[in-house]
């Protein structure tokens, strides 16, 4: 598929974000409106707790600032990545960065001059003031991290420091989306092939082994120039985390990571021992796909080569993936599907890869806007997952935003890539279900598969060296871009053997993974598939109860901890059992088409 310009794209297929802002004076206004409630709000210092009436003032106002700034936020990172060149957009984000910066340091007292009341006087206020009553979750949450909140004066300190905290992450997007040159691939023909963030995926699906060989050095190839470069910015990135994670008083980084949502770190160590138990079930897979490849080796560049495949695959059009899509969701009922429908033809959908836009995918927006979705769309199966994955977190925000107030209008990325994963895995058995052909029944499982191996095996991988990475920056250990090579082809040597073992590039992988720049942030993926695989077979196997029930956590938003907001939907993610469900259902489709 030829990569357009967005000029010459219908824009039926563009996302609709001008309807947040028609013009620059009109984002202005929202950010110059943030500055001014919150220089209003500055003047409270030392009042806070004065009466129940005055708290309110404050949480109210405190929440519309960061509401006011939200909007133009989420516009200008859009904006951005349309076109990561954009000087406009760019100098956008900085002013939201500075601007957020100044905004956090005007109100860096309020927290600190809260916790300096006993929570009894705050329970008073509570019981008086009846508005005050939707901040209490927060309220509890605010004081249980009591230990946790330095003084004001340090408060306000970090906050200016806050524009820098992001650095290391907006170098890495600067390099992978703007800076760095991948050399294109030569197939047999010498016809030469176009290597982009875009079409990497694609061509390491190529039938030709040589031109995956050529991709996967390629690619890497263009990560090892800039290894240390990207390995000395990566290790600031962990060095900082570990800094703030000890001057904030907590035991370590991932403790820290999991301490909001309250999750126990007994979940991320269990994930990481149910999986490797589960590694020989993953080396099965890959034996069947060695053999159905025809191959006398499987090396790292063939593992994303689908097997069971027709000849050629046809290529979709995006409404038919939206109508496999609705077909696929119909369990979640009309309502769902009624909002979903409108959503698409309110242009919440970025479709197609377009010069300079930023790669892969993602679900965005506002309080106060639309979802969107982020595609790079190319009309394979594959990009119907990724439609219907993306659509799972925009209708999870649709349903959120319709129920909760402000303060607990947002998700724990815990439970976000539930919601997005129950949608892949409807998908998977309408498909199952629908298909009639033996063959493409295969196909369809070694399909599942492969997305359960880069989705729980691979990305509890991923959890594993960040655990690593994390634990030795903690004991001091400088860590060189060698160490992260070595301990990055380590973990895919216990992950995969001798295919890691044998191949020069993979060292190089991490490099390339933008998720590492949010510490502890994948092991939610493994989770969240873990748990969705639970849920699904919930809703299929029941009947409007367990379907109402599903929705009815759509709507919870933050309002508890993601652990108990998914006992809502039925599962119990505190426990081992939803990950050693998941992998043995793992085993068990492995063997139907072994």
């Amino acid at each position: 598929m030829q990569v357009k310009k967005r000029s010459e794209i219908d824009k039926k297929y563009l996302w609709d974000i001008n309807s947040m802002y028609g013009s620059d004076k009109a984002w202005q206004e929202d950010v110059d409106k943030a500055l001014e409630l919150a220089e209003g709000l500055s003047e409270y210092r030392g009042r806070i707790a004065e009466s129940a009436s005055t708290l309110l003032y404050v949480l109210e106002t405190e929440a519309l600032i960061d509401r006011c700034l939200e909007n133009p936020a989420v516009y200008a990172y859009m904006k951005k990545d349309e076109d990561t060149s954009d000087s406009n957009s760019q100098e956008k984000v900085m002013k939201i960065s500075t601007v957020g910066s100044k905004i956090s340091a005007m109100l860096a007292f309020i927290t600190p001059e809260l916790l300096k009341e006993d929570y009894s006087k705050i329970q008073e206020f509570i019981e008086e003031e009846e508005d005050l009553k939707v901040y209490e979750f927060a309220l509890k949450e605010m004081f249980k991290a009591k230990e946790h909140i330095l003084s004001e004066t340090e408060e306000s300190l970090l906050s200016k420091l806050s524009p820098i905290m992001g650095v290391t992450n907006n170098v890495f997007k600067m390099l992978d989306n703007a800076d760095i040159e991948f050399e294109n691939v030569l197939d047999a023909s010498g016809k030469e092939l176009e290597l982009t963030h875009g079409s990497y995926s694609m061509l390491l699906q190529n039938e030709d082994p040589e031109v995956r060989a050529k991709t996967f050095e390629n690619m890497h190839k263009a990560y090892k120039k800039l290894i240390n470069t990207i390995g000395t910015n990566y290790a600031y990135n962990v060095k900082q985390t570990v800094i703030f994670t000890k001057l904030r008083k907590y035991k370590n980084v991932l403790s820290s990571a999991l301490y909001s949502d309250e999750v126990p770190e007994s979940v991320y160590d269990n994930l990481i021992k149910e999986i490797r138990s589960g590694l020989p079930y993953m080396h099965e897979y890959l034996e069947v796909k060695r053999k159905e490849l025809g191959l006398e080796k499987l090396d790292m560049q063939d593992l994303y080569m689908p097997i069971f495949n027709k000849e050629d695959e046809e290529e979709l059009t995006f409404e038919e993936a939206v109508d496999i899509m609705k077909n696929a969701l119909k369990p979640l009922g009309d309502e769902y599907l009624d909002a979903m429908q409108k959503g698409i033809e309110s242009r919440w959908v970025d479709v197609y890869e377009t010069p300079n836009k930023s790669s892969g995918a993602y679900s965005f927006g506002s309080y106060d806007s639309h979802p969107f979705i982020l595609l790079n769309f190319k009309g394979r199966l594959r990009d119907v997952f990724t439609l219907v994955h993306e659509m799972g977190h925009s209708m999870h925000s649709y349903y959120t935003r319709k129920t909760q107030p402000y303060i607990y209008g947002g998700h724990s990325i815990f439970t976000a890539e539930v919601a997005s994963t129950v949608n892949e895995s409807l998908l998977i058995n309408y498909l199952l279900d629908t298909e009639k052909d033996d063959e493409n029944k295969k196909m369809l499982i070694a399909m599942y598969l492969e997305e359960f191996r880069t989705t729980v095996f691979r990305q509890t991988m991923f959890a594993e060296f960040e655990k690593i990475v994390h634990e030795r920056a903690e004991q001091g250990e400088e860590l060189t871009p060698t160490k992260l090579c070595d301990i990055y082809k380590q973990l895919n040597i216990d992950y995969y053997g001798d295919i890691a073992k044998d191949n020069e590039y993979i060292q190089y992988e991490w490099a390339r993974i933008p998720h590492f720049y949010n510490s502890f942030y994948v092991y939610k993926y493994a989770t969240g598939f873990s748990c969705a695989t639970a849920i699904c077979k919930r809703i299929l196997e029941g009947g409007d109860r367990e379907r109402d029930d599903y929705l009815d956590f759509l709507k919870t938003g933050q309002s508890d901890h993601p652990i108990e907001l998914l006992k809502i939907a039925g599962v119990d993610m505190s426990k081992p059992e939803p990950v050693k469900d998941a992998v043995q259902f793992f085993a068990e489709l492995c063997k139907k088409i072994k």
